[in-house]
């Protein structure tokens, strides 16, 4: 494990932002962070950033208690762009990436390799006001990763990002994880986290409601809907038997919650041809809204 999280609380005044959370993330693996507005994520990136610190509860980085030495090897891309506009880009990734205690030489020997790999040499020697949004937010993510971190925090990466320039980001995020790079990645844009995370915490009010593998947890909540894509026709006595959820066209989505899927099929094979079926797994999306709404009804 990269990072441990363990019985984390987390006081503000009458306000507890974290509330005993626990949870770990692998070595080499792309993790999401979600929850609602005001869940705790902020506040638990601060704590793993050193910012703030806990109330209680412990944090285990890289095997040992975390410490402020570790920030060496942790890379942060926060919401909120923190660049100097008026000062040139190759000086102030040069100084900022020196706080981390990265020699000089090697900062300047990362960054030119970075800005070739991202095709943007020529700005080095621009300032960040000089450029789009979405153009700095490329700068900022090479300053994030400069100093090759063991872990990286992404809040909202994407933003202001054109879909060309997302891709490039995404591959390169990919290719970190697999040299062994642990990535945070947190965003409200649940189809991203579906894409490209292999595991999630959902925080809600400051608790941990749910920890675990995309898949496996996808897999957890399913609801037993199945799509069938056919051609003929399905009689309509046949049609009034099935539980269905959704039918346009010659597709239907059926639950089949109490028989075997061979009895459905043979039900439906003497009057059509199946040429798609297939379990339909509910999105991040459904699952998100569904255990944030069920704990606000409480």
């Amino acid at each position: 494990m990269i990072l441990k999280i363990e019985n984390v609380i987390k006081q503000f005044e009458s306000v507890t932002a974290l509330n005993k959370v626990n949870f770990s993330i692998k070595r080499g693996r792309i993790f999401g962070l979600l929850g609602p507005n005001g869940a705790g994520k902020t506040t638990l990136i601060r704590i793993i950033t050193q910012i703030t610190k806990p109330d209680e509860g412990e944090i285990i980085f890289d095997d040992s208690k975390l410490e402020l030495s570790h920030i060496s090897n942790i890379g942060y891309l926060p919401e909120e762009r923190g660049l100097y506009p008026n000062m040139k880009i190759r000086e102030q990734l040069v100084y900022l990436a020196s706080l981390k205690g990265i020699p000089i030489k090697t900062i300047k020997q990362n960054m030119l390799e970075l800005f070739k790999k991202f095709d943007i040499e020529n700005w080095l020697d621009k300032k960040p006001s000089e450029l789009s949004k979405g153009m700095q937010q490329k700068v900022q993510f090479i300053l994030t990763i400069l100093h090759k971190p063991k872990l990286i925090i992404l809040d909202e990466p994407f933003t202001g990002l054109d879909p060309i320039n997302t891709n490039l980001m995404k591959k390169e995020i990919r290719e970190m994880s697999n040299r062994g790079v642990s990535i945070i990645f947190s965003t409200h844009r649940m189809e991203q986290v579906e894409e490209i995370c292999e595991d999630i915490v959902l925080i809600n009010k400051g608790k941990v409601l749910l920890t675990g593998n995309v898949d496996e947890i996808k897999y957890k909540f399913k609801k037993n809907h199945f799509l069938i894509k056919y051609k003929g026709e399905i009689p309509q006595n046949l049609l009034d038997e099935l539980n269905i959820i959704s039918h346009k066209n010659n597709e239907i989505v059926v639950k089949n919650e109490f028989q075997k899927n061979n009895n459905l099929l043979s039900q439906l094979l003497p009057h059509i041809e199946i040429i798609t079926f297939k379990e339909v797994l509910p999105t991040l999306n459904e699952i998100f809204i569904d255990q944030v709404k069920g704990v606000s009804d409480e």
